[in-house]
C-alpha cells in the first residue's frame, strides 16, 4: 500500500467534516477558531488501518509497544500497534497525574512509540515520555495525524505527523473570539443533550 501524502490526509479531513471552524476551548485550555478532530476519521477502520501504515513509515525502528497519552489517540495505537507487530496499551489521568491502569506495564529497556492524534503544545506527549522513563522504558518518538504546534515541543525524542497544520491559539483571558462574545464550543462535548 502506498504512503499517504499531505494532500490525501487533508482531502479525507475536509470529506469527513473533520476540519471544523468557530470558537473552540482545546484540550490545553486554550481557545482557537480552528479544530481538527481526527476521530471522525479513526471511526472507520480501514481508514485507521491506512494512517497507521502511513505514520509507520515515519518510524521505520522496531517498536516493542505503542502508547496512546489520550482516548482520543487508542485507536490510532491499536491500528499501529498491529503495523508495527508491537503491544498497544493506554494511559489514562488519576488526579491530574498520567499512568497505566488495566494491569498495563512496561519493562525496563522496551521501546516505546508514543502516539497522539494532534499535537499541539507538547504537554500531553511530554509527560507521556516521563511516564515511560519512570518505567526505565525508552521513548524512541512520538509519532501524530496531525501537529498543530506552532513552537517547538518540550521533548527530547523525534516528533513526526503525517501533517503540519499549525495552529493559533489564545489564552481565555486574551482570545479576540471571547472579546467579540462568539459563543464556546467544547470539542467532544455531545452535540444535543442526552435524555
Amino acid at each position: 500500500m502506498s504512503s499517504m501524502n499531505n494532500l490525501d490526509l487533508v482531502g479525507l479531513l475536509q470529506e469527513h467534516g473533520a476540519i471544523a471552524s468557530g470558537h473552540f476551548q482545546l484540550p490545553s485550555g486554550f481557545h482557537s477558531q480552528s479544530y481538527v478532530q481526527t476521530s471522525i476519521l479513526l471511526q472507520y477502520p480501514h481508514i485507521a488501518n491506512k494512517i497507521a501504515r502511513a505514520i509507520a513509515e515515519k518510524f521505520p525502528r522496531a517498536v516493542d509497544v505503542v502508547l496512546a497519552p489520550s482516548n482520543g489517540s487508542i485507536a490510532l495505537g491499536q491500528e499501529l500497534a498491529r503495523v508495527k507487530k508491537a503491544r498497544s496499551i493506554f494511559a489514562e489521568r488519576v488526579n491530574g497525574v498520567m499512568m497505566l491502569k488495566h494491569s498495563f506495564a512496561l519493562k525496563e529497556g522496551e521501546k516505546v512509540l508514543i502516539v497522539d492524534d494532534v499535537i499541539t503544545t507538547g504537554k500531553l506527549t511530554g509527560e507521556a515520555v516521563s511516564l515511560v522513563q519512570r518505567y526505565g522504558a525508552a521513548a524512541i518518538g512520538i509519532a501524530g495525524i496531525v501537529d498543530r504546534s506552532s513552537d517547538p515541543l518540550p521533548v527530547n525524542v523525534p516528533v513526526r505527523s503525517l501533517i503540519n497544520y499549525p495552529l493559533q491559539f489564545y489564552t481565555p483571558e486574551k482570545c479576540p473570539l471571547c472579546a467579540q462574545n462568539i459563543p464556546l464550543t467544547l470539542p467532544g462535548s455531545p452535540l444535543k443533550p442526552l435524555e
